[in-house]
């Protein structure tokens, strides 16, 4: 006569000998047991109890809430840039664990496992595999997001355009100016003049030292971009090194862009209006 096996009492088993599932736990999770008390103050992630849910929804099959346990993890982990290595080992350690005591819970119960064991096999190992995958996807996600947003901040703080007056703004490049630069830069201003309805802005190139070829031409088109928009651009601060380029390609400002030696130049002339 099959036995059929009774998940309840298998839990109860597991709470009896809470202490010894843990310390086993822990033996085969070497390099993740001396981190638990750290990941458990940065993330305030319990891997202990976390453990135990796990086993707990992996048992009685409940895939609902092991895909939101598991999408919980990964977005908590993902957030304070847990190491995915200790977390790969925890869960291997408890699937190692729990077939350890089902096991030993096998011979207490006169093979009760026995008779079901492939259908079980089945459940608990495609389960914590699910919990894995589902893990590993939204910490693949939210990273993606975290890293997207830091680009974008990066992004705005590297074309940083700022208000002095309701159509004053000024726009201090700082560093060096590449191509994927030059088209933040082009995007930034374009979407600004427009939202802000800018009518001068004031280009300060003093923190520039070196442009390339193709960055002073792409340059001058988003000048001539801000000029079509009905905004009057003035550049400020260009150095000896980027007016002898420009001089030897034979490149010049159009007539409606005004160019002066410094950027307190410019400010005193456009706030003294």
């Amino acid at each position: 006569m099959e036995i059929i096996f009774d998940t309840d009492k298998f839990m109860k088993y597991i709470e009896t000998n809470k202490q010894s599932f843990e310390n086993s736990l822990l033996s085969q999770a070497a390099n993740v047991k001396d981190k638990i008390q750290d990941i458990l103050r940065v993330g305030n992630i319990d891997l202990i109890n976390n453990a135990h849910k796990l086993v707990q929804f992996v048992v009685d099959g409940k895939d609902e809430e092991l895909q939101s346990f598991a999408k919980h993890e990964g977005i908590v982990w993902a957030t304070y840039e847990m190491t995915l290595s200790f977390k790969l080992e925890w869960v291997q350690a408890i699937r190692r664990t729990l077939w350890e005591f089902l096991q030993n819970y096998n011979k207490l119960t006169n093979n009760a496992v026995i008779d079901g064991f492939f259908s079980l096999e089945k459940q608990i190992n495609s389960q914590i595999d699910q919990f894995l995958n589902v893990f590993f996807i939204n910490y693949s996600k939210y990273k993606d997001s975290l890293i997207m947003a830091q680009r974008q901040l990066v992004e705005n703080l590297s074309v940083p355009i700022i208000p002095i007056t309701p159509t004053i703004c000024i726009l201090p490049l700082i560093g060096s100016v590449d191509t994927i630069r030059t088209n933040i830069i082009e995007e930034k201003i374009l979407m600004e003049v427009g939202k802000l309805h800018i009518q001068t802005l004031i280009i300060d190139l003093s923190g520039i030292a070196e442009m390339e070829n193709e960055v002073i031409d792409h340059l001058l088109k988003i000048i001539a971009g801000t000029s079509m928009m009905g905004c009057h651009t003035v550049i400020t601060g260009l150095r000896a090194e980027v007016v002898r380029k420009m001089i030897r390609l034979g490149i010049t400002f159009d007539k409606n862009t005004k160019t002066l030696g410094t950027l307190q130049q410019a400010l005193n002339e456009y706030l003294m209006r």
